[in-house]
């Protein structure tokens, strides 16, 4: 395994980070706990988690993933061994089943307490917002448009108090964002500049793989000069990356298969991108899903790279990714595809 630290401190990470979403949805509690005892063993000591998952999100199955956490820390008791990332859920149109209050004081001291119960531990080591409380361009749209502007009140500083008040307490010791834009990002980090007693964002867990480049676009320079390390999730783009979803019968159990809605990264011309990365990969004795793996593991502003996986096999073949090298061939033909498809699916 390879290690990176957070931004701004001395807690050192593995590029792999093991995600958990799929966990109580498409994976039992038991194999949500083979999958943390195989990725730990591999030297992965990076878990994200949400109190949103599994996804898609149902009230009944409410932060069953971080339940699953839990029970495998108090079973093996090697929570010291994990680098603990999770995040509160903040966007009322997402999140009408836990609550519509959004990072209100009360909301995020609600949540990291319920957090902590769930996940049986005494600290969370990187807490994030999981989405912007304001209309912005995430999740699908290319870019900003002035027309949603909504009536939303700047409380980022209430927002950075509470944080600072939670961090103080010792429940938890760094934070960051998720879903952020340029414009969101600078705005959190000039807070915490201005006033130095509120905890600095050092994350922001945003989409980035081989379909959706648009961190580059702004995000990249501010992770670069401001040292806030990108945290890519969905790096096989819901799988359609390892190439499953070419043949013309779809995987059985598959996550698009399952949930048809979970198009974004199914579309006409995203699928003629991920035919065309395909053939550059088999061309270069590579699979799909560890060429593009590696392309999101040797990003400069990438600190860990957020893998997510069903089965067992997939997990084993995302970990081994950060062994594998790009050639210049390799790289050269990745910038010609782009360029010709660029972000088929943002």
């Amino acid at each position: 395994m390879k290690y990176t630290r957070l931004p701004h401190t001395d807690i050192k990470v593995s590029k792999i980070c093991l995600g958990t979403m799929t966990w109580g949805r498409q994976n039992s509690e038991e194999e949500g706990h083979e999958q943390m005892d195989y990725a730990l063993d591999q030297g992965v000591n990076f878990f994200d988690t949400a109190e949103l998952y599994p996804i898609p999100a149902k009230k009944e199955l409410y932060a069953v993933t971080e339940e699953f956490i839990g029970t495998w820390f108090k079973k093996n008791g090697n929570r010291d061994k994990v680098v603990l990332a999770t995040k509160i859920a903040g966007r009322a149109e997402f999140t009408k089943h836990i609550r519509t209050t959004g990072f209100s004081r009360e909301s995020l001291i609600k949540a990291v307490e319920g957090s902590l119960q769930r996940l049986q531990t005494d600290y969370i080591d990187l807490y994030q917002l999981h989405w912007p409380e304001r209309n912005t361009n995430y999740f699908g749209q290319r870019g900003f448009n002035a027309h949603m502007i909504d009536p939303w009140t700047d409380n980022i500083h209430q927002v950075l108090e509470t944080l600072r008040d939670l961090v103080q307490e010792g429940k938890i010791r760094h934070v960051g964002l998720s879903n952020e834009s340029p414009w969101g990002t600078m705005r959190f980090l000039e807070e915490s500049k201005v006033h130095q007693d509120l905890p600095r964002m050092l994350t922001i867990q945003n989409p980035y793989s081989l379909l959706n480049r648009l961190f580059e676009v702004g995000l990249s320079e501010v992770s670069m000069r401001e040292n806030i390390g990108l945290l890519p999730y969905s790096p096989l783009g819901f799988g359609v990356l390892s190439g499953k979803y070419l043949t013309e019968i779809p995987p059985r159990k598959a996550r698009v298969t399952l949930f048809p809605n979970y198009n974004r990264y199914s579309g006409e011309t995203a699928t003629e991108a991920t035919r065309k990365y395909q053939e550059l990969a088999h061309a270069n004795g590579l699979s799909l899903a560890q060429m593009a793996l590696t392309f999101v593991n040797t990003r400069p502003f990438v600190t860990s790279n957020i893998i997510g996986a069903t089965t067992m096999e997939q997990l084993k073949e995302n970990i081994r990714s950060i062994d594998v090298d790009l050639s210049d061939a390799v790289l050269d033909g990745i910038t010609e595809i782009h360029k010709a498809i660029p972000n088929p699916a943002p």
